[in-house]
């Protein structure tokens, strides 16, 4: 993946790489996960969760002090429908924080959906001005018909369940924007 493009003003280039997640990444991506998950700011997952999606994860690192490189951000870009993908579980290590690492996830998921077709990416989240920074716009209820929404309805994926707005999973959606980039 690449690093070139604008970034975030007031940031310097850092030396992010963004890459495919490897199965040997799915510890880290649930250790990055964890404080977001105890804030209730992300949905607490299984390890087992993480191995099962590793596929759909984006993982960014940097060099660490010792010049091996550490994954530092993580995000998921969860495919819903043809033309509809979610952005999950977009997560940085809260010591790497203003350093464009979350940009550069949210870039490099959102060039996936481009790659695979993709017309819009929708996101459930607090972080509504750095979504919008990155031209996701705040949308009311679930941006599809009446027939994709009942085939959606059948899926057993607690995620499709939030994008849907479900009540059995409203607890975890509480104070939740939902959003939705065109591409």
């Amino acid at each position: 993946m690449s690093t070139s493009g604008a970034y975030p003003e007031g940031t310097e280039r850092p030396s992010v790489i963004v890459r495919p997640a490897l199965p040997s990444d799915a510890r880290r991506i649930y250790e990055l996960v964890a404080p977001y998950a105890e804030q209730r700011i992300l949905i607490a997952k299984e390890l087992i969760s993480y191995f099962e999606a590793i596929q759909e994860f984006l993982v960014a690192e940097l060099p660490g002090e010792d010049g091996t490189w550490q994954v530092v951000g993580c995000g998921a870009l969860h495919v819903m429908w043809d033309d509809i993908a979610e952005v999950r579980t977009l997560a940085v290590d809260p010591d790497h924080h203003r350093r464009g690492v979350g940009w550069h996830v949210l870039s490099a998921l959102i060039e996936r959906a481009r790659v695979l077709g993709l017309k819009r990416v929708f996101c459930l989240t607090f972080e509504v001005e750095f979504f919008q920074r990155m031209g996701f716009e705040v949308i009311e209820g679930t941006p599809v018909g009446t027939d994709v929404y009942a085939q959606m309805l059948r899926s057993h994926d607690d995620g499709i369940a939030e994008f849907l707005d479900l009540a059995r999973v409203k607890p975890n959606t509480l104070g939740n924007s939902r959003l939705l980039l065109e591409l």
